[in-house]
């Protein structure tokens, strides 16, 4: 009789957790995670919190949401104003806040990134960029410009519908091959430009300080001689007789011409009247 109450109890345990099994469901709630409940296939509109959470299988299911910051990687081929393809690499960021994921998943479903948010982002980019010409994808201002009037355009779109659009980011642009060939030319004369005329201001600053140079030595060659006075010489004949006796020194004459070269002119004329006179 005891054995036949243990085997019963024992059947009863294994029946008992065959039904846990089968119709208890278990799910773990993490931070930057929210959950989406639906008993008897209605909606709960709250979203389920972080934690653990227990429910029946046959009446109840929970979807765990990401609602941390997620990014969409699109490449693009779109057409300039002129028509001319050039092709852009962006970066989206975006999420489904914590307090949307019930909205998004009601009016959506689980695929929301397939279903509005990457057709939104093309159409965004399709939109914006053929308003601009080509040229303008090469100024680092028009390229900030643009990313933010995608990022107005997804906003607008999306938001209403749940999600969130942080940025969006411009990796890259390229340009068309002859265009990009025609930018570099420019820069490149541009930049010859630069170096000509820097090149210029140089000859001419040099050419400055000659100039500045020259008029410095001509003004001290002016100092100099206008210092120069018929004292000034007398002086300096007066210091170098008392310096040394024995030195030789030139006195000018009315005629501007020393002493001894004076003398030799009036011997030289002397000798010219004798000879005459014979």
């Amino acid at each position: 009789m005891k054995n036949f109450f243990a085997a019963g109890s024992g059947i009863i345990l294994i029946f008992a957790v065959f039904i846990t099994v089968a119709f208890v469901g278990f799910t773990v709630i993490e931070d930057g995670e929210a959950g989406v409940k639906a008993d008897f296939g209605k909606i709960a509109l709250e979203p389920v919190g972080t934690g653990w959470h227990f429910y029946n299988r046959l009446f109840t299911w929970i979807e765990k949401w990401n609602v941390k910051t997620q990014e969409i990687k699109e490449t693009a081929n779109v057409p300039s104003s002129e028509g001319l393809i050039s092709t852009l690499d962006l970066s989206i960021l975006y999420n489904a806040p914590k307090d949307k994921v019930v909205h998004v998943r009601i009016s959506i479903g689980r695929n929301y990134r397939e279903t509005v948010l990457e057709p939104y982002v093309r159409e965004s980019i399709r939109n914006v960029i053929s308003g601009y010409e080509v040229k303008a994808l090469y100024s680092e201002k028009s390229r900030k410009e643009i990313g933010e009037k995608i990022l107005s355009f997804l906003r607008e779109k999306l938001e209403p519908k749940g999600i969130l659009v942080q940025d969006v980011l411009l990796r890259d642009v390229r340009l068309p091959g002859a265009f990009a060939q025609s930018i570099e030319m420019k820069l490149r004369t541009e930049q010859e430009s630069l170096q000509k005329e820097f090149e210029l201001i140089k000859a001419r600053k040099d050419a400055e300080i000659e100039v500045a140079k020259a008029e410095g030595v001509a003004k001290s060659n002016s100092i100099i001689a206008n210092s120069i006075t018929d004292n000034y010489l007398r002086y300096k004949w007066v210091e170098g007789l008392q310096r040394n006796e024995m030195q030789v020194i030139y006195v000018p004459t009315e005629a501007n011409l020393p002493i001894m070269e004076a003398g030799r002119l009036d011997e030289y004329r002397k000798n010219a009247a004798e000879a005459r006179n014979k």
